[in-house]
């Protein structure tokens, strides 16, 4: 069946072609989209292209989002930019990243410390850094500028495990250092966007830090709630059913009292209180998703596509909202994604290089230098209402990001096989 896409995406590629000499315009636009689509299917028969399948659906959202704006801004009468649909589908993408962690990986760094500390560092200073410069000289409109900071301040990826393991880089390090970016982005993605672009946009580093913990690190704790429940035993079960208790007394007393609260809806108390609803919804989440779990033991290894899901409709709904600035500066952000993105490859080698890491080592950290977590710099572009300007920036990231990483993935592991090959045969000589 895959075959069958795979050969027909050409004959549709050809056919939109026609369609846009002869101004056919709904023969082009269906045809174009279409060939897309197909070669997303079909790229999964090739075993040397198979890597980017995920990619050419990416890059399909962005045709379909160009192409027929309107359509994937509203569903009938739903905003598809509604703020609280795009917290649950970012949620949701963040959960299932999250059901492919576990506990032990942010416990690494007693294995890497000094590789997780690089890795922090050069994660934090050279991508944001780069981001400033770049939306600087590029002299991007203010809320553009912003959001390549953005992408540039946020945690690393799932993507850049991924592409370690295909390097046969260092594995342990590389889940350490994302896992351990992840609970430092409340205060370090914040602080970044208030230090280099809070002359471009409003910045409230409470707001934003708030903002973050809903939309990272409470999925990750549910996700970490049923890693807990599935390996730590009887003990630890029993302690989770008591918190799973008292999260559902305590979210039954916010919805049935919250009225007789007394603060006003903007202020710190506020903040706090929804924050430990949706803390107290990650116990029940948790604890619901252990139970199908139990039921459905292969639905882990389904989650990341749900996350995958999650983040084509970012970039659909973002392309959507953003079409007319995309048209007029998406080449250009394109060059500063590249740009950006190697900019964390090469520092990122470079500085773990000098500071005393091996091939390997380096080669990872360049990886969680170089690849950004998009989906969450498309949520907080949401949160904030600003998903056509400041979210922009993911959106055309992101699938570079993707096809960079696997490029230079295989690129490192042939090397890598290389020198394994030559250290074989000097240990033999």
């Amino acid at each position: 069946m895959r075959k069958f896409f795979l050969w027909a995406s050409p004959i549709l590629f050809i056919l939109a072609a026609l369609g846009w000499f002869l101004q056919m315009d709904s023969i082009w636009k269906i045809s174009l989209i279409t060939a897309f689509s197909s070669m997303a299917i079909g790229i999964g028969h090739s075993k040397l292209l198979s890597g980017y399948q995920y990619t050419f659906w990416i890059i399909t959202a962005v045709c379909a989002g160009l192409i027929y704006p309107q359509t994937f801004l509203h569903i009938g009468s739903i905003d598809l930019r509604n703020k609280w649909l795009i917290l649950i589908i970012i949620q949701l993408v963040m959960f299932g990243m999250g059901t492919q962690m576990s506990i032990e990986d942010f416990t690494g760094i007693r294995k890497s410390g000094k590789g997780v500390i690089i890795g922090l560092l050069g994660h934090f200073t050279i991508m944001p850094i780069s981001g400033f410069i770049l939306a600087k000289a590029f002299n991007f409109e203010p809320e553009i500028a912003a959001g390549i900071i953005l992408i540039g301040s946020c945690s690393s990826g799932l993507a850049s495990n991924v592409m370690t393991y295909i390097a046969k880089g260092n594995l342990v390090l590389s889940v350490t250092v994302t896992a351990i970016s992840t609970l430092v982005a409340p205060i370090m993605t914040p602080f970044l966007m208030k230090i280099f672009a809070g002359t471009m946009v409003e910045v409230q580093f409470f707001n934003m830090m708030m903002e973050i913990i809903k939309i990272v690190l409470v999925p990750l704790a549910a996700a970490m709630i049923h890693d807990i429940l599935k390996n730590y035993g009887e003990t630890a079960r029993k302690r989770i059913d008591i918190l799973t208790i008292v999260s559902a007394i305590w979210l039954g007393i916010l919805f049935f009292f919250s009225s007789n609260f007394s603060y006003e809806s903007d202020s710190t108390m506020a903040h706090l209180v929804e924050i430990s609803g949706f803390v107290a919804g990650a116990f029940l989440v948790g604890k619901i998703y252990h139970l199908v779990y139990k039921a459905y033991p292969k639905i882990d290894s389904l989650m990341p596509y749900f996350s995958m899901f999650g983040i084509i409709y970012f970039t659909l709904v973002t392309t959507a909202a953003g079409r007319d600035n995309l048209l007029q500066i998406g080449f250009l952000l394109f060059i500063v994604a590249i740009l950006h993105n190697g900019a964390g490859y090469f520092f990122g080698y470079y500085l773990s290089r000098v500071c005393g890491l091996d091939k390997n080592s380096s080669r990872t950290i360049a990886f969680e230098v170089g690849l950004q977590n998009g989906g969450m710099a498309s949520g907080l572009a949401g949160s904030m209402g600003k998903l056509a300007t400041i979210g922009l920036a993911s959106a055309v990231f992101s699938p570079w990001m993707n096809v960079s990483g696997s490029l230079l993935a295989n690129y490192w592991r042939k090397k890598a096989e290389i020198e394994e090959k030559e250290e074989a045969n000097l240990a033999s000589s």
